[in-house]
């Protein structure tokens, strides 16, 4: 519970100085949310009202007033409406997180499926074929960008064995190709930290102990092996989790996913300044989440941590 309530505080200075700069450098950037607004390449606008839109949008306050003006806002849990749409930033962003989630976690299982067998036969079976065919994958995989590995998935699966829709989100076979290209995408990182993690786990006293004991391999490399490396890789999980974010949002664009990471693009392409603001601030929050899971998981995953507290208490 301590834990969760510096982990709580954190967050809230983190929200504070990370939706502060993203709102600097957001109206920093070139281009004019208003003349989208007025769509000035479609229709025959005045300078005179662009101005008073301006005005009315309160552009022409001084930067810390127009961030006071929207803190205040998010305080009441109001992210505006869309520029662009006219629609609450909450519904929108609801309506596209499932999309996102679930690309996500099906990553993640790409991820799983393919990190955990491969880095365990590596470390088991060092310096054999399967060590250096999963080196070999690794390397290709960390050299691949994911969305040139989502042009050949396209056109190997969608254009030429036409198995898989090539866009859109119907069902679980607009699922596949998307989850896949990323999964094995950042799959090698983990194929590579886990196989690490492993060969120094085999080195541990407590593994030498549990085979003088006479205990079975598997309960070995299960019960305590493979737990005793999981923390290394978690943290890398945990820290890389934001990243793995940021190529959800390349993923879905490719393939015309329409989660939130389309959707952010779009505004920023056409300065719709709530809606990127209403997504940095779900993503800082799905993040803390996660990091905090991830910290909370040291304490089942490693028992000195326990017994650390224990003797700090005394």
């Amino acid at each position: 519970m301590r834990i969760v309530t510096r982990k709580f505080f954190e967050v809230l200075v983190f929200i504070l100085l990370i939706t502060f700069a993203s709102f600097l450098f957001v109206r920093l950037a070139p281009g004019d949310p208003v003349l989208t607004i007025l769509n000035v390449d479609e229709l025959s606008v005045s300078q005179e009202q662009v101005e008073q839109l301006r005005e009315e949008m309160g552009f022409n306050n001084p930067l810390l007033v127009q961030y006071g003006h929207w803190l205040m806002n998010f305080v009441q849990l109001d992210f505006g409406s869309s520029y662009v749409t006219g629609q609450p930033v909450m519904e929108m962003i609801l309506r596209g997180l499932p999309a996102t989630l679930e690309l996500t976690f099906g990553t993640m299982l790409v991820m799983f499926l393919v990190a955990i067998p491969l880095g365990s036969l590596s470390a088991l079976y060092r310096d054999s074929w399967i060590d250096q065919l999963s080196r070999i994958l690794s390397i290709i995989g960390a050299a691949v960008p994911s969305f040139w590995l989502g042009l050949i998935f396209i056109d190997l699966f969608s254009v030429r064995l036409n198995w898989f829709p090539t866009m859109g989100r119907d069902g679980y076979s607009t699922l596949i190709l998307p989850a896949l290209t990323l999964g094995l995408a950042i799959s090698s990182v983990y194929v590579r930290l886990l196989r690490s993690s492993l060969l120094d786990s085999f080195n541990q006293e407590f593994i030498r102990a549990g085979r003088a004991r006479g205990l079975p391999e598997y309960r070995i490399f299960f019960a305590h092996a493979f737990r005793y490396s999981l923390p290394p890789v978690i943290t890398v999980f945990g820290v890389s989790f934001g990243s793995l974010i940021g190529g959800v949002v390349v993923i879905e664009v490719l393939f015309a996913y329409p989660g939130i990471g389309k959707m952010v693009v779009d505004a920023i392409r056409q300065r719709d300044y709530p809606l990127i603001q209403g997504y940095i601030l779900i993503m800082a929050v799905i993040v803390f989440i996660v990091n905090t899971c991830v910290d909370l998981s040291y304490r089942y995953l490693n028992p000195e941590l326990k017994i650390k507290e224990r003797e700090s208490k005394r």
